[in-house]
């Protein structure tokens, strides 16, 4: 029997940390208080990003930031509260995205971010589910050819440093990609790299079934009771009791700001809410699409066209107050027929970010057997078998395929 480990957290990045420890030989317990895959892993846009190697940075345009501030747009809704409790974060995140730092900061996101589409591929042959994934990329979509032209622009620049592919759409082209949109567009930027996901809470789903029955555990418990017991970590379950065990992973997503706040740890931890709506009944896309200039995506799910939201600046627990999914609605209706909603309340989720728009994976710094795999930002779905094969390397004190130092939570110490 190998050495005991509790993984806290069945999100994507927790449940490939477990997975990949158990391939090291470590008896490992992954709790949630939920099912894996049910909270920020299951309302996303179902994209594994492979073109997505610069982090999403505070807009810096003054326009952008105008129509933030009063609440015009579709991309950004905030409340008063959450800017105020997250006004320090907000502020290093403001800093941090100054073009000088945001390019350093992109180095280190793309050496993660290019390994995503490799790391993720065994996993869905492993669980059988090439039935969820398509692999043929997804489209932004200009209104206007100002904004086209400063998109291909870009994405020119992230093929020449990056090697991410795309091909520039014409108007013609994207009406033929994708018959139902009904109105004339400036063009698109079609992603050639990127896989979709009709259900991205089932493939968690499934990568955790793939642990099981690998000899695993999952286990319904508080992940936020952690607590050091002596040489172990502890955590309480209603079943169960105190599960302990000398390592101890924090792979909590958002409510990993909790935890390691009252461990003593001060980080410029900050979430963004996103809100999700299913439609049925209307036309159908055959790729996901971001309406760029908009700021929100639609995706085919198996459950219908899925509309995500772009970011709520709000405290984790505000009720919610899904203004963006109306304002993206009215938006995406001038694009596309849409149906009709699904007669249930728009989905909530947040996601975890840092300052520096850098994931935290390593080690404690003061709390020995405690490791620490969070704050991916927008990319916790694309990035957890990444995450969790680094801390993985990590823990079993093997040299990481990846330098970890950009990522490591000393950097706050």
């Amino acid at each position: 029997m190998g050495t005991a480990a509790l993984v806290l957290g069945a999100g994507m990045v927790g449940t490939c940390t477990a997975l990949h420890l158990q391939s090291k030989g470590y008896n490992v317990t992954l709790v949630d208080r939920r099912e894996p895959g049910q909270e920020t892993s299951h309302g996303n846009a179902g994209l594994i990003q492979r073109e997505s190697v610069e982090p999403y940075a505070f807009p810096r345009d003054l326009g952008h930031l105008f129509s933030a501030a009063l609440r015009l747009s579709a991309d950004v809704h905030w409340h008063p509260q959450g800017l105020w409790q997250m006004a320090g974060p907000l502020w290093r995140y403001y800093r941090h995205s100054h073009p000088a730092a945001h390019a350093r900061a992109a180095q280190a996101y793309s050496r993660l971010i290019s390994h995503a589409l490799s790391e993720h591929a065994p996993l869905i042959a492993a669980t059988q589910s090439d039935d969820l994934v398509t692999r043929d990329g997804f489209r932004f979509v200009f209104r206007t050819q100002r904004a086209l032209d400063e998109g291909v622009q870009r994405a020119r620049r992230l093929q020449a440093d990056f090697g991410v592919r795309h091909r520039a759409e014409s108007p013609a082209e994207l009406a033929q990609a994708e018959p139902a949109l009904r109105q004339p567009l400036a063009g698109a930027i079609h992603w050639l790299d990127p896989w979709a996901v009709s259900d991205p809470g089932t493939l968690v789903a499934r990568y955790a079934q793939l642990f099981v029955a690998r000899g695993g555990r999952i286990v319904q418990g508080d992940a936020t009771t952690l607590q050091a017991r002596g040489p172990a970590w502890s955590v309480h379950t209603p079943h169960e009791g105190q599960l302990e065990a000398p390592i101890a992973v924090l792979a909590l997503g958002p409510w990993s700001a909790a935890v390691v706040q009252r461990l003593g740890y001060r980080m410029p931890l900050f979430i963004k809410r996103g809100y999700h709506q299913h439609y049925q009944g209307g036309a159908t896309l055959r790729q996901p699409v971001l309406d760029a200039e908009r700021g929100y995506v639609l995706a085919p799910m198996r459950r219908g066209l899925r509309l995500t939201t772009g970011a709520e600046f709000a405290p984790i627990d505000a009720p919610p107050t899904p203004v963006q999914v109306a304002k993206a609605e009215r938006l995406a209706r001038e694009l596309l027929e849409l149906g009709q909603a699904l007669p249930e309340a728009p989905w909530l989720g947040a996601r975890p970010c840092t300052a520096d728009m850098l994931p935290v994976m390593g080690p404690a710094p003061r709390h020995p057997g405690l490791w620490f795999n969070f704050g991916h930002g927008h990319q916790g779905f694309t990035l957890g078998p990444v995450a969790g094969r680094l801390l993985a390397e990590l823990i079993h004190g093997e040299r990481p395929w990846v330098d970890p130092q950009p990522y490591s939570p000393a950097r706050f110490a």
